[in-house]
């Protein structure tokens, strides 16, 4: 069993990174400007970029060569899809080529979108022991776990350099932290709108978080932050949509980001929610975001 040096470093990632499906598209006609899109994103100042919606290790490589030193993670990798053995061989192949630059991020996925969804814990450290066994083993400190409850929490910072926890509050970190301890690396993805008129703020992230308040692993976790059937109803109550989507003006959006960092986050990896659901990358809106955290203001880090 790889566990964790208990002096290795936690992944250079910076304090955000910006969390993206679009990022990992395959459209034949997108791929230029994804790569335009994470160079710039790098130049910006952002530290990660996390590629959502069942990434692969594929998808970091074909966007490692346009950057030079941003870190590129999966957000995740669906155990149940990709084989142990062949993302190992794939992860070393891209180490080769590009050092230092990649972090497995690792997820069970939900019982309705995975086939053959059983036992995700025990399948979750069966995968794990196979990435330890590999012909060329990923390191415990170069992956991280997709967790949101205290038992895959553990596994995260016993098997992996931390936890990416998606959907989740500031409470939440706290209790995350609480739980991992100080030495892992916590980089939960959180959900902003860039908008500050409530009732469309709300509309907006309601439109996006519907879709996840049904999933029984989301449901039950909020639960457990004490939210209640009522709040899951309808894309989510005033109450809840304002805990789970950083909105309103950039001030306020700072400060609701800077709550994350203080309840015990090291990393954030920012989604915005494009208020246009036909932009293919809101690039304008990464602009924008990189302005409110204080990114554009500071010179890229040189690559070493």
């Amino acid at each position: 069993m790889h566990t964790p040096h208990p002096t290795a470093p936690k992944p250079a990632a910076g304090r955000f990174g910006i969390f993206s499906h679009e990022l990992r598209s395959e459209d034949p006609t997108l791929q230029d400007q994804l790569r335009d899109a994470a160079a710039e994103l790098e130049e910006l100042g952002f530290g990660a970029l996390w590629l959502g919606g069942n990434s692969s290790v594929r998808h970091a490589a074909h966007l490692a060569g346009s950057t030079e030193h941003i870190l590129l993670a999966t957000g995740i990798l669906n155990i149940w899809y990709e084989d142990a053995g062949t993302v190992a061989r794939q992860r070393a192949e891209l180490e080769r080529a590009h050092p230092d630059r990649f972090l497995l991020g690792l997820g069970a996925s939900h019982a309705q979108l995975a086939q053959n969804y059983q036992r995700p814990y025990s399948t979750m450290v069966e995968y794990l022991d196979a990435l330890d066994t590999a012909p060329v083993p990923v390191p415990a400190e170069r992956r991280i776990l997709a967790a949101l409850g205290p038992k895959m929490l553990r596994l995260a910072r016993d098997r992996a350099a931390g936890a990416h926890p998606y959907l989740v509050t500031p409470e939440y970190i706290e209790q995350a932290r609480h739980v991992l301890g100080d030495g892992p690396f916590l980089a939960p993805e959180v959900t902003v709108v860039l908008e500050s008129e409530p009732a469309r703020a709300r509309e907006i992230a309601r439109g996006f978080l519907g879709y996840y308040l049904q999933l029984p692993n989301y449901a039950v976790n909020l639960q457990r932050l004490g939210f209640t059937d009522d709040d899951l109803t309808g894309g989510g109550s005033d109450r809840l949509v304002d805990a789970l989507a950083v909105w309103g003006t950039d001030d306020a959006i700072r400060t609701r980001l800077t709550e994350f960092h203080t309840a015990g986050a090291d990393h954030l990896a920012l989604q915005i929610i494009a208020k246009e659901a036909h932009e293919a990358l809101p690039r304008a809106q990464w602009r924008h975001l990189a302005d409110i955290v204080g990114l554009t203001a500071k010179s890229t880090p040189a690559h070493t």
